[in-house]
């Protein structure tokens, strides 16, 4: 149990092939589903999200679970993480964690069917210095729009809008 989270256990990859493939055919087994719900951490004085802590997504039962630690660390869990259990033994901050399913970005997705899930890998032109560089998201494309969850530099983004074009995009083809 990692940051009092039940089944959060996780073994970080690093860099675009390793995470294509660790994760790539089960990521891609997902088109087709609905996403049926979502959990994030948010502290209950306040509301917010606590973005060091995994987004949880549900497929029709198939929990995906998405972590970016540090600049380069990735990790995707399959139904591991329990979001019904309370989160325990927290000593972070003053303020309380507890799973929540409320969020304005991934609330409208909620009953959309997944229409693709592709990794996108940050890549600046080479004379631009950027430590992002290598950095790997993933995006859920539904009809009606994207989710993409990546590497905020040592913690968890969400992001709608499309991607920067420093994005190189690996689309996950979908199991026949």
């Amino acid at each position: 149990m990692r940051m009092g989270i039940t089944g959060y256990e996780p073994s970080f990859v690093f860099g675009i092939e390793a995470v294509r493939e660790a994760y790539g055919a089960r990521l891609a087994a997902l088109v087709g589903r609905r996403l049926t719900g979502f959990a994030m951490v948010r502290f209950v004085e306040d509301g917010s999200w606590f973005a060091d802590c995994p987004v949880v997504l549900d497929f029709e039962g198939v929990r995906v679970e998405v972590s970016h630690r540090q600049l380069d660390h990735f990790w995707i869990g399959w139904n591991d993480i329990d979001t019904t259990v309370p989160i325990a033994n927290w000593e972070w901050f003053e303020f309380t964690p507890e799973w929540s399913d409320q969020d304005e970005r991934l609330a409208p997705f909620v009953g959309r069917e997944l229409r693709e899930v592709a990794l996108l890998e940050w890549s600046p032109p080479e004379e631009v210095r950027d430590t992002a560089r290598g950095t790997v998201a993933v995006e859920f494309v539904f009809e009606d729009g994207h989710v993409r969850i990546a590497n905020g530099l040592d913690e968890n983004t969400v992001e709608l809008d499309p991607a920067a074009p420093d994005y190189v995009r690996y689309r996950l083809p979908a199991p026949e």
